[in-house]
């Protein structure tokens, strides 16, 4: 029998990608007037279109779910318009490309909330963690607690998100319930204290992300609807004391939803592995469907973990920066160009579209 080939296509949902190699969403903070993407997004995404699916970067469901300076939304015409030019773009290079649907919870500035409102959160306790806004980092603000009426709303909103990103033409759309924001949030008991039907236990913890993955996946299909969790990441401050049961039983309803995916930030989100006691196959046996596994995979890596059937698909974050063509030197075992973290957050082309590609440094 012949061992699963990481460059070989494979069959997600209702599309086929052409290869097993996924481009992370990666926040970039290029976003211009009314959070639009505009023509460097659009040159961007196209350069990367050889990934076998684009998870395109963080984008706002709603002003209110903000949490960073120039970071496209997907709740007005114009951004819909915006990102349609993205996807056409990648799809007439012969790519895939979905949308990942945000709401930052506490992780703003009122700076960046509508009438300078208090960003919000299941509870108003606020992250140890910064923001960028005002062109610099600066502490997120304290956060005021949700009410039970509110609730419903933010179900609403990544909804009406699933079916805009539909109709700007992404191929699916990936539901942000990792990383610090509010759907990990609402998970996790570090940044969870409450006693209503939302707080407490396993179960109450989890309703909010459940809600809000049955409710996308009922407006758009769930074999179009996956998700991105970090059970034992820190990310933006956040913390669990039982991220074990916590997932699990997650996992377990997200499998009985059918979901296309689950993409999984294995340890701490841009860091270690192995930053805490947590059992990743335990989440890999309970969903049935596709398994995108992430964080500090490369291509040997990939490999082992591929044929030993530990998950089905990889995701590249900063590689895809400063590699556009990240498939084909992952293929060759060409030398991978050094990222410039100076040009990561805001800016123009610089670090952003005028990474050279092989062919271009062959010339």
């Amino acid at each position: 029998m012949t061992p699963p080939d990481l460059f070989s296509p494979y069959d997600l949902g209702p599309v086929t990608l052409s290869n097993r190699i996924v481009m992370a969403p990666l926040t970039r903070n290029r976003a211009g007037p009314g959070f639009v993407p505009g023509d460097l997004a659009v040159e961007y995404y196209r350069q990367r279109a050889t990934a076998g699916l684009i998870i395109a970067e963080a984008t706002q469901i709603s002003q209110q779910g903000q949490g960073y300076q120039d970071t496209p939304g997907i709740y007005d015409a114009a951004q819909v318009e915006g990102w349609r030019r993205v996807t056409d773009a990648v799809h007439a290079e012969g790519g895939r490309i979905v949308l990942q649907l945000w709401h930052v919870g506490r992780i703003s500035h009122v700076d960046l909330q509508p009438g300078g409102a208090a960003p919000v959160a299941p509870s108003a306790i606020r992250a140890e963690t910064k923001t960028f806004v005002n062109n610099g980092f600066v502490d997120v603000s304290e956060p005021r607690a949700l009410t039970l009426e509110e609730l419903p709303d933010i179900v609403d909103d990544f909804r009406r998100a699933a079916a805009n990103a539909i109709a700007a033409g992404f191929d699916g759309v990936e539901i942000h319930g990792a990383n610090g924001y509010l759907l990990d949030q609402f998970a996790k008991d570090g940044a969870n204290a409450r006693t209503d039907a939302y707080g407490g236990s396993v179960e109450n913890r989890a309703r909010l992300m459940l809600e809000v993955a049955a409710g996308v996946a009922e407006e758009i299909g769930a074999d179009r609807t996956g998700i991105r969790i970090s059970p034992a990441s820190p990310a933006n401050g956040v913390s669990c004391s039982d991220p074990q049961p916590q997932f699990d039983y997650i996992v377990d309803q997200l499998n009985a939803l059918g979901l296309v995916y689950l993409h999984v930030v294995e340890g701490a989100t841009g860091g270690p592995r192995d930053n805490a006691v947590f059992d990743y196959g335990s989440l890999r046996r309970r969903f049935k469907n596709t398994y995108i596994a992430n964080n500090g995979y490369d291509r040997a890596l990939a490999e082992t973990r591929l044929i030993q059937g530990e998950a089905d698909l990889f995701a590249f974050g900063r590689p895809f920066i400063s590699n556009p063509d990240l498939v084909e030197r992952l293929k060759s075992g060409a030398a991978l160009a050094d990222i410039n973290p100076a040009t990561l957050y805001g800016g123009g082309a610089e670090g952003y579209t005028d990474y050279p590609r092989l062919d271009a440094l062959r010339a």
